[in-house]
């Protein structure tokens, strides 16, 4: 059985199939999902899909890419993240890549972001690009250590990995390490122990290999864990098993009892 850390039910691309996607995702023996918030306007529909679905939790957070969209303060984080469907604190981070300076104001949305997840004691979900340096000193400096989490979507080095794990981090790896072009994140994988490693879509993006360019979607997380397992040379099961019980343990959470389908029993 197979869990996705990180999807975005509630965009449009997704929102409008919702009971198709959830469906495919169950046949593929994915058990759970996680919903991840990136506005606190998005929470109000974020949070349903969480609340009617078994299989679905919820996160409470603002994305470092959107800037004009109400700020969170810390107990404004921790309100929304005391229902017990939520089960983290983000997405939250640095991002360098389209911004330019002056960024403080996402410095500081990451900084309260942390101060939540820690008054809360909820894990944080960190995204990060072309901004690793400044967001593992953050993560240091506000005591990101004490609420842990996990680095989604990774795509920086071998060497940032460390710096997150060292924190307490998890390390979660999207259908990008399926792509050809994507040497160095594998060599990462290939490292990155199965105990501290999660999987996921980032749904509907970056779908993975054989599926990439296509809207992507819970159900072609297993893929992901293929790649994972060719790269470290172990079972599919046993990436499964680590990353499942990973998710599940760091999130806090039970595994769901939902219908998915089950192997034809031969007795």
């Amino acid at each position: 059985m197979f869990v996705d850390s990180h999807c975005h039910l509630s965009f449009p691309e997704l929102a409008g199939d919702l009971p198709g996607v959830l469906a495919r995702m169950r046949e593929n023996h994915v058990i759970a999902a996680l919903n991840v918030c990136t506005t606190l306007p998005e929470f109000d529909v974020v949070l349903p899909v969480a609340e009617r679905e078994a299989d679905v939790y919820a996160s409470a957070g603002v994305h470092p890419d959107n800037i004009d969209t109400p700020e969170p303060t810390v107990e404004r984080l921790c309100e929304l993240a005391g229902h017990p469907r939520v089960v983290a604190i983000g997405e939250t981070g640095l991002d360098y890549y389209r911004l330019t300076e002056p960024l403080e104001w996402q410095r500081e949305r990451l900084r309260v972001h942390i101060r939540a997840a820690r008054a809360i004691g909820k894990p944080l979900i960190v995204h990060t690009r072309a901004a690793s340096a400044d967001t593992i000193r953050l993560m240091k400096e506000e005591g990101a250590a004490q609420s842990g989490g996990v680095m989604h979507c990774f795509t920086e080095s071998l060497d940032v990995a460390r710096a997150a794990m060292d924190l307490g981090f998890y390390i979660s790896f999207s259908g990008i390490v399926t792509f050809k072009s994507a040497r160095e994140l594998q060599e990462v994988a290939r490292v990155v122990p199965l105990e501290r490693m999660l999987i996921e879509t980032d749904a509907p993006y970056l779908a993975p290999v054989p599926f990439r360019g296509k809207r992507n979607e819970p159900a072609f997380v297993p893929h992901v864990a293929t790649k994972i397992a060719e790269l470290k040379a172990v079972s599919v099961e046993a990436v499964a098993a680590a990353t499942t019980g990973n998710f599940f343990k760091l999130f806090n959470s039970l595994p769901p009892k939902v219908n998915v389908a089950a192997p034809t029993s031969s007795q």
